[in-house]
Formats: C-alpha cells, structure tokens, sequence
C-alpha cells in the first residue's frame, strides 16, 4: 500500500539523457511524483530524490550516463538515487555498482517508480538493504506506461508506442525497449484533449518505431493521427520519427490535408547505400527510401524533411560512402541528422570484419555534416520575405524568443518586440534573414 504522507515536502532532481521519448518520460515521472506532494529541488537546495533517465544508443551515451550519475550522487549527498532507461535495462549490474544507487529500474519495472519509493521512504532509514536492482528480459518487457507531457517546455510530448521489433544490426533498442507495443487510440485521444485542457498549442507524437503503431491491436497509425486531428485545442501535431517501410500514401496524403498535422517528417535512412542498408537489416532499399521523398514533396512541396544517417559502419567501405552522400545530395531534403557508427556489445554488427577507423568515422561525419548545412540553408533561404505562423515560446535568458513555422523553420524575434504574453500564441510574422549565428531566421510582426 502505498503511503502518500511519506512524499509531502520531498525535493527531487531529475536528470535525463538521449531522445525525446526520455524527456516525455522524465516529466510524466515529475509530474506524477508532484501530484503526490514532490517539488522540484530550488538551485543551492539538496534533493531527497534524484532520477537519472539514461540513454545508451553509443558507448558515449552510456559514459554521459556514469557522469551524470556521479555528478548527482556528489551533488546531493544523502539523497534517495533512481536509476531507469536504456542504460539502466542493458546494464543493471554495473549500475547497480556504482557507489550511491539505490535503485535500478528496467524497462518494465519503471512504471511502478512510486511503489518502490513507497517502501524506501515509508518511515525506513536509508540502508544497505534498499540497494536494489530489478529488470527482467527483453521477452518479459510487456508494460506500457502512458506519458503526454511538456514539463518547461511549450510543447507536449505525446508517447503512443515503445518497443521494437526490427532488430537492425547496430541497436540494441530492441533489448533496452522491449518488443514493439502500444496502447489503444481512445487513451491517446483522452490524452490529447488533456493537454488541450491545460493550454498545449502542439503535440509532438514519440516513440521507438511509430509507424508500428497498432500492429498487434488492431489498429493503425494512420487511423490514430486521424483521431487526433478531431481533437479540439490543438493546433500543431508533428510526428518525431517513422521508419519508411512504413510511411504509408495513405499517410502522406491524409497529412497534406489534414487540420493539424504539420508538414514536417523526420525519416531515418541511415545509409544511402543498398549494401550497407542489407548489412544493417534495414528493411527497405533507397529506391523505396526516394519514392517517399517525392511523394511527400509531390503533395507537400513545403515540408521539412529531416534524415538520420549513421556513418562508419562496419563493412561500409569509401566506395559504399561515396554512394551514400551521392544519394542524399540526389534527395530533396531540408537536414541530416549524422551519427557516427558505435559499437555496441550484442549486436551482429559485431560479426562484420571491416572496421571503419575513428578517423576515417569524423572525415564522413564532417562531409555530411557540411552537405546538412548547405541544405538547411538553401531551405531556410526560400522563405525569406515570406510570411508564416509562428508558435512563439519564452526568451530564455533574456534573449530573443522563438518559435517555429508549420515547416519547421525556426524563428527568432528580437525580446525588445516582444511579450511574455505572447508565450505559447500562434503569430503571423514576415521571415527576414538569417540570426548572427545561422541557426534562425530573424522576423518581425505582420
């Protein structure tokens, strides 16, 4: 039984890592623990809780894990540490280890946070005995935990599936996540209406493999964003990641129509080589991969279409790379996303022999990143002296505040012509040139 008394007054600082799916998590955890009488620790104060949410998609993310986990430990001396997430899931023993945690918690095990801070804080002193780790196997993973939240941000954050199942050779998603599952439309549907209720403006859809949505229940993806586009309140959906295997005409066609669902797509490809594309078990090639891009530009010629791709695979050879940046220079897209190739224990990418040097990994990386530039920009130039719609958020420290266009054009607008109250208001303004830095295009009121 739960004791909400032993929660009034209680601090926590909250840490997360990695994707937006984390972030959606982290602030339904906060939100939740706040119901029951938790308040976010004040700067100079010392948490009682902390919650660290890890990621683990590089051996870099698991090394930011170990320093945020230290960092917090150092921090607050005494508190009450909660470990969750990717990292968490793949490597509970060595989390488990570090001086300081209390508690580990797979991917399964993380929807009942409240009921182990129940029996760690129900008149207990903080012993030995409350270090504690508990996941279970990827095939055990069946939970689903509802998040829809936006914590300080404008934007909310709705989860509607987790898991995978595609089991690409470089992740280890699949073992951190689970097998893909989701819940019914009807609870996402009630969700929406909910951040409706509390003001949200735009509802960013997350997850691990969305276009799985549904699959093993019946329903479909494209049949949940048509649902959610009846939802009254809400102006912006924008869909954070779809695997184009599964980015159905259906879809395309109903989003270029559609009340709410903006014109913007973010498309993993990962390599615009079809033999490095079999190495990794993707299950499409680029001519399928193309025919998306035009579909979309054909019926959406504004929209923003943002590409992930890993570069330094094993078994990409110079000739497999020159192919890839030749494709995607041949695509009409607005950004790359670029990640350099991480081995990570378990995978049967292990199993190629060509390995890719470090240096040979940043050469590719900076090229790409270079031809991203160019995109973006070129992007970015048609617009200026256009007029758009912006969602304006708060200036964050005293700088210009900003925003987006429906094609996902930031923007920003000097704070001297501002007001706070125009935080989380749609906006017309006139797109002028680009900011000092290059990362916005500088606009003013209509």
């Amino acid at each position: 039984m739960i004791d909400s008394a032993a929660f009034q007054g209680k601090k926590a600082a909250y840490f997360t890592l990695g994707c937006k799916l984390n972030f959606s998590e982290t602030s339904t955890f906060a939100r939740l623990l706040s119901e029951m009488g938790v308040v976010p620790v004040a700067e100079g104060e010392k948490a009682d809780l902390c919650l660290v949410n890890t990621c683990s998609v590089t051996d870099v993310a698991d090394h930011k894990c170990r320093q945020a986990i230290h960092r917090l430990i150092r921090k607050h001396p005494g508190a009450f540490v909660v470990v969750t997430g990717c990292y968490a899931q793949l490597s509970p023993q060595a989390v488990n280890q570090i001086d300081g945690v209390d508690l580990v918690l797979g991917s399964n095990e993380k929807a009942t946070l409240v009921d182990f801070l129940s029996q760690a804080w129900n008149g207990a002193p903080k012993t030995a005995d409350l270090h504690q780790c508990h996941t279970v196997k990827t095939k055990d993973i069946t939970s689903f935990s509802h998040s829809c939240s936006r914590g300080n941000r404008t934007r909310f954050f709705l989860k509607v599936q987790d898991g995978c199942d595609y089991f690409c050779t470089y992740c280890t998603i699949p073992y951190a996540r689970g097998f893909s599952r989701s819940p019914s439309i009807a609870s996402l549907v009630q969700q929406a209406r909910r951040a409706a209720a509390e003001g949200g403006r735009e509802i960013v859809l997350t997850g691990v493999n969305i276009g799985d949505f549904g699959r093993k229940t019946g329903e479909s993806f494209v049949d949940l964003v048509k649902e959610l586009d009846k939802v009254e309140g809400i102006d912006r959906y924008r869909i954070s990641s779809l695997e184009p295997d599964l980015i159905s005409d259906e879809l395309i066609e109903y989003c270029s129509q559609s009340r709410a669902f903006m014109p913007h797509f973010h498309i993993p490809l990962q390599s615009g080589d079809d033999n490095v594309l079999k190495l990794m078990h993707r299950r499409y090639d680029t001519q399928l991969f193309a025919r998306k891009i035009e579909r979309i530009k054909s019926l959406m010629p504004d929209a923003f279409i943002g590409v992930d791709v890993i570069v330094g695979m094993r078994g990409e050879t110079a000739e497999n790379f020159e192919q890839s940046e030749a494709f995607l220079s041949s695509l009409d897209i607005s950004q790359l996303h670029v990640f350099p190739y991480s081995e990570r224990p378990g995978t049967m990418a292990l199993r190629i022999p060509l390995v890719v040097s470090e240096k040979e990994k940043k050469e590719r990386s900076a090229r790409l990143l270079a031809l991203s530039q160019k995109m973006t920009d070129a992007f970015y130039q048609k617009y200026i002296g256009t007029t758009s719609v912006v969602l304006l958020e708060k200036a964050h420290k005293r700088k210009a505040m900003h925003g987006f266009t429906p094609n996902y054009i930031r923007v920003e607008i000097p704070l001297a012509d501002t007001d706070e109250a125009l935080d989380n208001q749609l906006v017309n303004v006139r797109l002028g040139n680009f900011n000092r830095d290059h990362t916005a295009l500088m606009a003013s009121f209509v």
